[in-house]
């Protein structure tokens, strides 16, 4: 009787051993699952904050770099200004010369008007006077400039450039020799087309194809005079200036040169 109440004592110890250790095998892996939620949990705080610091990391760096490229940005501008001051400076420099050149323009025009009216009257004057050769076209030239110093949409440069233009072709028929053909009539009030030799401008003369009329301008005279007697050198001299024979002398009779009234 006793040993099976002992037994049954042993028995039941094992039961209650084994209770107790299925209990605190569960109470264990609750811990550990409470402790493994609290590590995750833990992590994801750090994560989070991790994330957190990095951002704020970035966003710093961000700043830093447009702080940087705003100030590159300011240095250049600063730069530019300095040269856009300088160019004004420049520019406002440019704009006073031009306005002390304007000033001195209007008294300019002022003056040259009126002189180069002296010019061309003293020009026509000139021409009247010379040995008549291609008068057409000279007093032609002197009509145009007539109006063009009354054209408003000339500048007065361009004004100036044809009154000198001008002077310079008449100079510079006193050092060429020119043929031309002319109609002339003669004393015996014929009128014919004649060979003309101008020989700078002194001498004038004329020969005609068909005949052997030959005669000169007579400027003391004012009038045209014949002159058989020069008829060979006339021709010569036709046909040095027309460069069908080489330059060679020519004695023709000429005008003295007289004294500018």
């Amino acid at each position: 009787m006793k040993r099976c109440i002992s037994s049954s004592r042993r028995v039941s110890s094992f039961i209650l051993a084994t209770a107790v250790l299925a209990i605190s095998g569960s109470v264990f892996a609750q811990s550990v699952d409470q402790v493994l939620q609290a590590e995750l949990r833990r992590l994801n705080l750090a994560q989070q904050s991790q994330e957190r610091i990095n951002n704020v990391v970035e966003g710093t760096r961000s700043l830093e770099d447009q702080y940087r490229a705003i100030n590159k940005e300011i240095d250049g501008l600063k730069v530019y200004n300095r040269l856009m001051m300088a160019q004004t400076e420049g520019q406002q420099a440019v704009l006073e010369d031009i306005a002390l050149s304007m000033d001195q323009v209007d008294v300019i025009n002022r003056q040259i008007f009126p002189l180069m009216e002296r010019m061309i009257d003293g020009l026509e004057q000139s021409v009247a006077l010379d040995v008549p050769f291609l008068m057409d076209e000279r007093t032609e030239r002197i009509g145009k400039l007539k109006d063009t110093m009354s054209r408003s949409d000339v500048s007065v440069a361009e004004k100036f450039r044809k009154v000198m233009e001008a002077f310079q072709i008449e100079n510079d028929y006193g050092s060429t020799i020119e043929p031309y053909k002319q109609s002339l009539t003669l004393e015996d009030g014929t009128t014919r087309d004649y060979n003309m030799l101008r020989i700078g401008r002194v001498g004038l003369y004329f020969q005609s194809d068909d005949t052997n009329i030959t005669g000169r301008w007579d400027n003391d005279a004012r009038a045209w005079v014949l002159d058989n007697g020069a008829r060979n050198e006339v021709r010569k001299g036709l046909r040095v200036a027309n460069q069908l024979i080489a330059p060679e002398l020519v004695l023709l009779p000429i005008s003295a040169a007289t004294e500018a009234q």
